[in-house]
């Protein structure tokens, strides 16, 4: 019996090319921001919820603990955003954007993303992109 499967038939190798590509893509539209694309999701995360705990963030975007504290370190750094201790308990900080900035910059970067999306899913029919979606949401 013939256990190989070919490179372009292996769904491992399919999906990371095609993170590959999508990374790529995502990092273009946010080099003007200075931002990686963990700290954009990491941002984003904060405008629609601001004044969460890093594990909050985490378990939100599916990241440990030392991937969200260097990003949250690199994000205090470039002033994007502030750590307060929560009044309740004297052990927890809450992370808060520096600057609401009416939401400007933050949508600018919502767009970027948008932009990405698009350019990802540029070749497949409106149908094929909602099926994708589901599909990797399943395999998530």
């Amino acid at each position: 019996m013939d256990n190989r499967i070919r490179y372009n038939d292996c769904i491992v190798f399919l999906i990371a090319k095609a993170n590959q590509n999508a990374q790529r893509i995502l990092k273009e539209q946010l080099k003007k921001f200075g931002l990686t694309t963990v700290q954009g999701l990491i941002l984003g995360e904060l405008f629609e919820e601001d004044g969460v705990t890093a594990s909050d963030l985490g378990s939100r975007l599916v990241l440990d603990n030392a991937t969200v504290s260097g990003v949250l370190d690199r994000l205090l750094e470039k002033g994007w955003i502030k750590k307060e201790t929560d009044a309740s308990d004297k052990r927890v900080q809450k992370i808060f954007l520096a600057s609401r900035d009416d939401g400007r910059l933050i949508n600018e970067m919502f767009q970027a993303r948008k932009n990405a999306n698009e350019l990802v899913l540029k070749k497949l029919t409106l149908e094929e992109q909602i099926l994708l979606k589901r599909f990797l949401r399943d395999l998530s």
